[in-house]
């Protein structure tokens, strides 16, 4: 087989066809660009702002506060508007907030500059996910496996293009690598602008052949279950500050491994996503498998706390161990609530308001980019026991979230069988507010 057809053959395993392939373009030109920022932002606003380390932080915080209002708002208007022109438009706007980064040094415009592409941030993601939603159906876990891999990537390619370019060490490499982050917006954009426009399918359960059954609210607001669904997902995403603030200020500050193991634990969660991001989406690939996957994912959860707290325990080489398998299991349970996340956030929206209610699943995602930070910097505050309970918590808000999406009892008349593991779950559609 010649590398042209083996290529072929590789990109006709990617579910969604065409428009599913041009979306993962999209993610991988987002995320390379967003590499270069993240790699560089504090440097930038240091050296070529000049703010101070206050002026920083408001302008990290006007980005997650603001970027909390993009993920409703932008699945709202996926409800009602063409899904690509408004993620086009969501893309312009984080070009512009990027530019106007670069063009000013004034702080209010610096902090409106910060909120807009926090907005637009959040938005896009949701809307990059309800398009693979739509484009993917059936086999929508697998895509977002793909997605996600793609984006991890992407992420490694701009953080090593960041690096690279940091070494001339100048103020116009900055200016330079804002730019760069400035044009994969524009260039996603215009991708995202030849896909065809995903129109919503028929709801039906991943794996399944049955549309859910009951009628029910679209408004995601006065849905109680979903909203306490979205609650438990809040938690379960609190791993997301393992790896941006915890890991490396537990692992300096609290533990006796050296220092040059915390970009190695990186790279080690970096290509444990790139290699098996994939592989594992098949334990989630229908609802039912998707649920039941929250119970290894709470176990998971706690063993990976436990292990953390174990790498107080004094010699670097057996806190160096434990701080690789805490960093290990923490990948694993970041994976597989990935899978658990995309699709039971799918399966328990109505087709109807899909996008809205991925909108308010969104805001599971920015809100812990508020309340993560917080959380494992008191996990480190409080010591060992404080990972331990870390660990627990979040395993406790993953066995919740098993009873509430809970299988519904079977119909008593016999509908067409579809196949094993699509059962509906419930979610409130026949009893508004019944948690079960």
């Amino acid at each position: 087989m010649s590398p042209t057809q083996r290529w072929a053959a590789l990109t006709a395993r990617i579910p969604g066809g065409r428009d599913g392939r041009r979306m993962l373009a999209v993610a991988l030109v987002d995320r390379t660009g967003n590499g270069l920022w993240a790699a560089t932002s504090v440097l930038y606003f240091t050296y070529v702002t000049h703010l101070s380390v206050a002026q920083v932080g408001t302008l990290a915080a006007a980005a997650g506060v603001v970027g909390v209002a993009g993920a409703p708002v932008g699945g709202r208007l996926a409800d009602r508007l063409p899904l690509t022109r408004v993620l086009a438009a969501c893309q312009v706007l984080r070009a512009a907030a990027a530019l106007g980064l670069l063009v000013t040094t004034d702080f209010t415009s610096l902090l409106v500059c910060s909120a807009l592409a926090g907005f637009g941030d959040r938005a896009a993601s949701v809307l990059t996910k309800l398009y693979g939603t739509r484009v993917a159906g059936a086999e929508r876990v697998r895509y977002q496996a793909v997605n996600r891999t793609v984006a991890n990537v992407g992420w490694a390619l701009g953080g090593l293009g960041a690096a690279a370019a940091l070494a001339a060490g100048t103020t116009t490499v900055y200016r330079i690598l804002l730019l760069g982050d400035s044009l994969s917006f524009v260039a996603a954009a215009l991708i995202t602008l030849s896909c065809a426009e995903a129109a919503a399918p028929a709801r039906i359960v991943a794996g399944g052949s049955r549309p859910a059954p009951g009628a029910r609210t679209t408004n995601p607001w006065r849905d109680r279950t979903y909203l306490a669904y979205v609650a438990t997902d809040t938690v379960l995403f609190l791993d997301d500050a393992i790896f941006k603030v915890g890991l490396s200020l537990w692992a300096v500050h609290a533990t006796d491994a050296p220092h040059g193991l915390v970009p190695l634990l990186m790279v080690l969660n970096n290509v444990l996503v790139v290699g098996l991001q994939v592989p594992l989406a098949r334990f989630g690939a229908t609802t039912s498998a998707a649920r039941g996957l929250l119970l290894p994912l709470s176990l998971t959860f706690l063993a990976s706390g436990v292990a953390m707290a174990a790498s107080a325990v004094d010699g670097a080489v057996p806190a160096s161990i434990a701080l690789t398998v805490a960093a290990a299991g923490f990948t694993l349970a970041e994976m597989l609530h990935a899978t658990v996340s995309w699709e039971l956030s799918v399966a328990l929206a109505p087709e109807e308001s899909q996008g809205s209610y991925l909108g308010v699943h969104g805001l599971a995602q920015a809100s812990q980019r508020a309340v993560g930070p917080l959380a494992v910097t008191a996990a480190i505050a409080t010591g060992p026991l404080g990972w331990t309970a870390f660990g627990t918590v979040i395993a406790a808000a993953c066995l919740a979230q098993h009873r509430l999406v809970r299988p519904r009892p079977e119909p008593s008349a016999p509908s067409p069988a579809g196949p094993a593991g699509g059962e509906p779950l419930t979610t409130g559609r026949a009893r508004s507010g019944d948690l079960g």
